[in-house]
């Protein structure tokens, strides 16, 4: 006869969360390659050429002119309200939050920080290229626009390249990057592509950005994700810096975690192997067992046994006695009557 204690709703979860490695094997982090390094080249070749075509006011300014004065809010005015939600998909702020939460909960089932250190990583890169190009141009919006044909440089404005679709495809393009299957990434890249495509002409659509700021936008997200590759032994030693913090904060507060050498399973003892382990535990001892997530977890379908519970087989007859009844075989005496 075996008795089994049921784990909780709780317990159930850690168990499969243990089943994860703490890094899993088959993600591969990306190295900055010969196919990258050109294609990082050719896109910053790219990008100065942008911004070349916008200085010296060339056929690219004037198509912003007339896609300015095309004014497409006005030409298709049913998808202003859409478009007025979808465009919120490339600010800084909502997609942070989101892409961050979704990151946060992979580097907890993964037991490593590398995905939100690579996030604000490229968000660090983000504000600074990004900035910095937008303050040192000073390119004025349509809507504040002050001559006709004018590229509209170094007036203090604020929108040459898009934040907003530079945003776009660095915080949905980081999912791509961070993906651990080559089919998944290929799905999320073309997610990304979507995602700041639509984001980069909706901003056109609205008219709070020209064409080649957008143009300039996706250039300047792409150079971003390129480069990652380059900051990765910076993410490795921040990564174990911060675990190297946060054990000797441990460290401080007397607090100590069960390694691999000295974790006992159910009801063992970390220090007698399993033929000197007592056939009976105390309640110690079981309370504690029950605390760590042992091994047994990572076996599908089993549960532990309880140390605290011992089968115990009944002896005798389990029906109560009657005063009143007679043992089977015997025969009451007769009464005695007289004559």
């Amino acid at each position: 006869m075996r008795t089994e204690c049921l784990l909780t709703r709780l317990e159930r979860v850690f168990a499969r969360l243990d089943r994860e490695p703490e890094r899993p094997a088959h993600i591969d982090v990306p190295v900055m390659s010969r196919h990258r390094v050109v294609l990082f080249a050719s896109t910053l070749a790219f990008y100065a050429a942008i911004v070349w075509a916008v200085v010296i006011t060339s056929w690219l300014v004037r198509l912003d002119w007339q896609v300015m004065f095309f004014r497409p809010y006005q030409q298709w005015p049913e998808i202003h309200a859409f478009l007025d939600y979808y465009v919120v998909l490339g600010q800084r702020g909502p997609t942070a939050v989101m892409v961050a939460a979704w990151l946060g909960w992979r580097s907890w089932r993964q037991h490593t920080l590398r995905p939100l250190i690579a996030l604000g990583v490229s968000l660090l890169l983000l504000n600074i290229t990004v900035g910095a190009a937008k303050i040192g141009m000073g390119r004025l919006g349509p809507h504040y626009a002050t001559e006709i044909g004018s590229n509209e440089m170094w007036l203090g404005g604020d929108i040459f390249p898009s934040g907003h679709t530079a945003n776009a495809v660095v915080t949905w393009g980081i999912l791509a990057y961070l993906a651990s299957t080559p089919r998944a990434r290929r799905w999320l890249s073309a997610l990304s592509a979507v995602m700041s495509l639509g984001v980069g002409l909706t901003t056109v659509y609205l008219g709070t950005h020209w064409l080649s700021d957008v143009v300039l936008g996706w250039a300047a997200g792409l150079l971003i994700l390129l480069a990652l590759p380059w900051f990765e032994p910076l993410i490795t030693r921040a990564e174990a810096w911060v675990f190297s913090v946060r054990e000797s904060w441990r460290a401080r507060q007397g607090v100590t975690v069960p390694t691999p050498a000295t974790t006992r399973s159910v009801g063992t003892s970390p220090l007698r192997t399993p033929a000197q382990e007592p056939a009976t535990a105390t309640a110690h001892d079981t309370i504690a067992a029950r605390t760590v997530r042992s091994p047994l977890h990572l076996t599908p379908g089993l549960h532990p046994t309880c140390p605290d519970r011992v089968p115990v087989t009944p002896v005798g007859s389990r029906r109560p006695p009657h005063s009143d009844r007679m043992p089977r075989g015997t025969t009451p005496a007769r009464p005695l009557t007289g004559g």
